[in-house]
């Protein structure tokens, strides 16, 4: 059994532990007894986020996805407990947004070299987009009872746009096994949070930015995080150019091409990070004028950040604006 720290998140002192992930960052802080055990919390956390790596990392060669990937035509696979979580999660999103997720984009992600590649970036030709294109396709996954997952041939599985965010939840599930009564967790950016600082105040984090752009009239953005989540896409972490032109490494499953005036960020808000994580890329795929429809009617809270002339600007959904702290 793992020792207890029950006592309410104001009786206790702040805790902050730091790691490394899925090619990025960790960190937690907690409130908890003075005398808490720091470093079996901490090997504990990183052990929830090294299980995810070693399921579903495309990084990694030896990884649950990485075999699948290059399984056999026709092959079943049993997947391990977080692999076949995540992957029904995605399907559920893939299916909601029309395709605007998609698990399946392995292969485009490899073709205009973005991901775990190890070709250069650049636009493919005509051709190898549309031979790929027969190979992507969330309808193409066929899942049975008992954790199994067919491999047709062919089929690459990406789940990077929702991993690390299901990473959060993880480790958000864990402390809370471990009876930590209030923490705010970050894996490379996405959030979640839950309880109350020592103060009594919750957790506030200000919504990310673009770096070196600024929105006009550019208002800090701070949400209060009480048994919610926050994750942010976009275009402005990874792209090429070429020949004058910007390639977005958010790519449209459903085209197989960069999208094309992608918004510079989204930030999306939802009780959990695996939905935050996937929402915000579906969301960025979709665009902003249909990205920002689809959030209105179906009541997602999401800032959508654009390039203008000049500046940046931004646009808040209502369900947005409501989460908003004072």
């Amino acid at each position: 059994m793992l020792p207890s720290s029950s006592l309410p998140a104001t009786a206790g002192t702040m805790h902050s532990l730091y790691g490394h992930t899925m090619g990025t960052s960790w960190s937690v802080k907690l409130v908890a007894p003075t005398r808490l055990d720091t470093h079996a919390l901490h090997a504990g956390i990183q052990a929830q986020l090294d299980d995810v790596v070693a399921q579903m990392s495309t990084w990694e060669p030896d990884s649950d996805i990485s075999r699948f990937n290059q399984a056999a035509a026709g092959t079943w696979h049993t997947l391990p407990e977080h692999f076949w979580n995540v992957l029904n999660g995605s399907l559920e999103i893939a299916r909601a947004s029309d395709g605007a997720y998609d698990p399946t984009v392995g292969p485009l992600v490899a073709a205009w070299g973005f991901g775990a590649s190890t070709g250069a970036r650049g636009v493919p030709d005509d051709a190898v987009l549309s031979a790929i294109q027969a190979r992507v396709g969330w309808r193409r996954v066929a899942i049975e009872d008992g954790r199994c997952l067919l491999q047709p041939g062919g089929l690459q599985l990406d789940l990077s746009a929702i991993a690390k965010g299901y990473g959060v939840d993880c480790v958000a599930r864990f402390l809370r096994a471990y009876e930590i009564a209030s923490a705010l967790i970050e894996v490379g950016g996405e959030l979640y949070g839950y309880g109350r600082k020592p103060d009594n105040e919750p957790w506030r984090v200000l919504v990310e930015s673009s770096p070196g752009e600024e929105a006009d009239d550019s208002v800090p953005r701070v949400i209060g995080l009480g048994d919610l989540a926050v994750a942010t896409s976009g275009d402005r972490w990874h792209w090429f150019e070429q020949e004058g032109r910007r390639y977005s490494h958010t790519l449209d499953p459903r085209s197989g091409l960069p999208v094309e005036h992608a918004p510079a960020a989204v930030t999306v808000i939802a009780a959990n990070a695996m939905h935050a994580d996937a929402w915000a890329t579906a969301l960025t795929v979709m665009g902003v004028d249909a990205g920002f429809s689809f959030a209105e009617q179906h009541d997602i809270a999401a800032r959508f950040v654009v390039r203008g002339d000049a500046a940046l600007q931004e646009r808040m959904t209502s369900r947005f604006e409501d989460r908003l702290s004072a």
